[in-house]
């Protein structure tokens, strides 16, 4: 087995895949073709997930809450973002369901997006990917744009958003 060079952001991003799928059966060809990323970067992803305790050594099972005390505890400082310039793209964070009707702002976030509609404050996404991968699937939008809200946001606005993910990871 490989040695564990440290986890890179789209671990998380496979994680959160596997989460949003629930209980439907899946294999790591399905995850690459959903989330525009290689299967051998899948298999290495799941590899480092499970040495780091975030995943079941049969690959299949997340450790929801090892992955919630990183996501909670570990997330912001490991991934910090800072936004930047305002672009086009999809929104993020706050700006995005499910806390856009629970958090009035007057700036979005997004991520930077060729085909995006809206017009916010650039956020870069925890893989290059992300945005094309979020419009086919709203679980994973949902879930991405609360570890947005964590890294980004305010200490209402992440606790806010550690309630809404807690719902979603039990």
């Amino acid at each position: 087995m490989k040695k564990h060079s440290g986890m890179r952001p789209h671990d998380i991003v496979i994680l959160l895949k596997i989460i949003a799928k629930g209980k439907e059966q899946w294999y790591m060809k399905d995850i690459a073709n959903e989330l525009y990323i290689s299967q051998s970067e899948v298999s290495e992803s799941l590899n480092r997930s499970m040495m780091a305790g975030l995943i079941a050594s049969n690959k299949k099972r997340v450790l929801m809450s090892a992955v919630q005390e990183f996501v909670f505890f570990g997330l912001k400082y490991v991934y910090p973002q800072k936004p930047g310039a305002m672009v086009r793209g999809i929104v993020t964070a706050h700006s995005a369901m499910p806390l856009v009707n629970k958090i009035q702002s007057n700036q979005n976030f997004v991520w930077p997006y060729s085909e995006g509609s809206q017009r916010g404050f650039s956020v870069e996404p925890l893989h290059p990917n992300v945005p094309k991968a979020c419009l086919k699937d709203v679980k994973l939008y949902e879930l991405l744009s609360l570890l947005d809200a964590i890294r980004l946001g305010s200490v209402r606005e992440q606790k806010m958003a550690m309630d809404e993910l807690k719902e979603r990871l039990n």
